[in-house]
C-alpha cells in the first residue's frame, strides 16, 4: 500500500467552493473510478487556511496511473470542474508527493 499526499492551494477566498465541489462531485466520480481517500484535512492553526489535504491509498504506483489518468480525462469530471470554476479559479497550484511508510510507521 502506497500513500498519496495532495495539497491544494486555493485561490483566497475560494477554500469553500473546492470543498463544495470535492463533496458534491468529485468523491462520486473517485467512486466510480474505484480511487480511495484516506482522509482530508484543512488547516485550524498554521500557515493558511484556504489549503486542503488529502491522501489517497493506492495498491501500486500502477494502479495509480491508471486509475488518476483514467479520471482525470473523464468527461463528466471534466464538465462539473469547469461549472465549477464558473465564478473564476478555484486553485493557485497544486502539489502532490508519493509516501512510502517506514519500517516503524502504524500505517503501512
Amino acid at each position: 500500500m502506497i500513500h498519496e499526499l495532495r495539497v491544494y492551494h486555493c485561490v483566497p477566498g475560494r477554500l469553500p467552493a473546492l470543498l463544495n465541489r470535492f463533496e458534491t462531485v468529485t468523491l462520486a466520480i473517485w467512486e466510480r473510478f474505484g480511487i480511495r481517500q484516506a482522509g482530508f484535512w484543512t488547516v485550524g492553526i498554521g500557515e493558511s487556511n484556504q489549503t486542503l489535504y488529502y491522501l489517497l491509498e493506492w495498491e501500486s504506483l500502477a494502479e495509480r496511473e491508471q486509475k488518476w489518468n483514467a479520471f482525470m480525462s473523464d468527461p463528466e469530471w471534466l464538465a462539473k470542474r469547469a461549472e465549477s470554476e464558473k465564478d473564476g479559479p478555484i486553485l493557485q497550484r497544486v502539489s502532490n508527493q508519493i509516501l512510502v511508510p517506514t519500517s516503524f510507521s502504524s500505517v503501512r
